[in-house]
C-alpha cells in the first residue's frame, strides 16, 4: 500500500514539474522598475563610479544593465553600491549573492533579514550577510577580512529580499500574465575595516554607518519616470 501510495505521489510530481517545461515562454517583459542612476552625492557622501568587469559582461546576459558606485564620506568610509538590471533573458541576468559571493573568494558566514526603518513609518526588507574571506598581509602572515551586505530585489510592482519569493512571483507572472517581470537586483557592501584603516570600525559599527547611508541613499532613488521609489 505504501509502495503504491509513493508511486502515485511520484507520478503526480513528475507530471506536474512536466507541465512548467510545456509553458509557453514568454516575450513580453515588463518596464524597470527603478531608473538606472545613482546620485553622485548622498549626504555628506561623494559617489565615483564603479567597474563593471569584463568578467561580467561576458557572463551575464548582453541586455543586462548596470548603475554602481563607491561612496566615501570625510570620515574615510567606504561603501559600494551596486544595481544589476535584468534584461529579457532574467535567469543569465541576475544571480543572487549568495550564489556569486564565494565565486569571487568570499566564504558565507550568516545570512539574516533585516527591515531597514525608513521615514514617514516606513520600511524597507532586506536581506543581510557577513562573509570572510583569508588574505595575506605585507609580512606574509594570513589574516581574515570581512565583508557585509545587504540586498532585495525590486520589480515593476515588487520589491523583495527574498530569492525564493521573486521566483515565486516570476512563476505567477509568466503563468497569469504571459511576461517576464524585469528586476533589479540592488546591493550595498563595505568592509569591516576593524584592524585594517583608518577609521577602524567594528562590524556592529560597519553596519550602523552602512544603515543610516541606506537612509539618505534611498529617497534618492527613483523609478524611471521620477516617482518616488518606495
Amino acid at each position: 500500500m505504501i509502495t503504491k501510495r509513493l508511486l502515485t505521489v511520484t507520478i503526480v510530481l513528475v507530471v506536474g514539474f512536466s507541465t512548467v517545461f510545456l509553458l509557453p515562454k514568454s516575450t513580453k517583459s515588463s518596464p524597470a522598475g527603478i531608473a538606472m542612476v545613482l546620485p553622485n552625492y548622498v549626504g555628506d557622501w561623494i559617489g565615483q563610479d564603479a567597474e563593471v568587469t569584463q568578467r561580467e559582461r561576458e557572463v551575464l546576459a548582453k541586455d543586462t544593465e548596470f548603475a554602481r558606485k563607491t561612496y566615501t564620506n570625510l570620515a574615510g568610509d567606504s561603501i559600494f553600491v551596486s544595481i544589476v538590471l535584468s534584461g529579457d533573458d532574467m535567469t543569465n541576468s541576475i544571480h543572487r549573492p549568495e550564489r556569486c559571493l564565494p565565486a569571487q573568494g568570499w566564504n558565507l558566514q550568516a545570512s539574516s533579514s533585516r527591515a531597514l526603518p525608513l521615514d514617514e513609518g516606513r520600511q524597507l526588507e532586506l536581506t543581510r550577510l557577513r562573509t570572510a574571506r583569508s588574505v595575506q598581509r605585507k609580512d606574509d602572515t594570513q589574516a581574515t577580512l570581512r565583508n557585509i551586505t545587504y540586498y532585495c530585489f525590486i520589480g515593476h510592482e515588487d520589491v523583495t529580499a527574498s530569492h525564493l519569493e521573486r521566483t515565486t512571483i516570476d512563476l505567477r507572472d509568466r503563468i497569469l500574465r504571459g511576461q517576464n517581470q524585469r528586476w533589479a537586483y540592488v546591493t550595498v557592501a563595505a568592509i569591516v575595516t576593524e584592524g585594517w584603516v583608518h577609521p577602524s570600525r567594528t562590524e556592529e559599527e560597519t553596519a550602523a554607518v552602512m544603515e543610516e547611508f541606506m537612509r539618505l541613499l534611498v529617497p534618492e532613488l527613483k523609478r524611471p519616470d521620477g516617482a518616488a521609489l518606495l
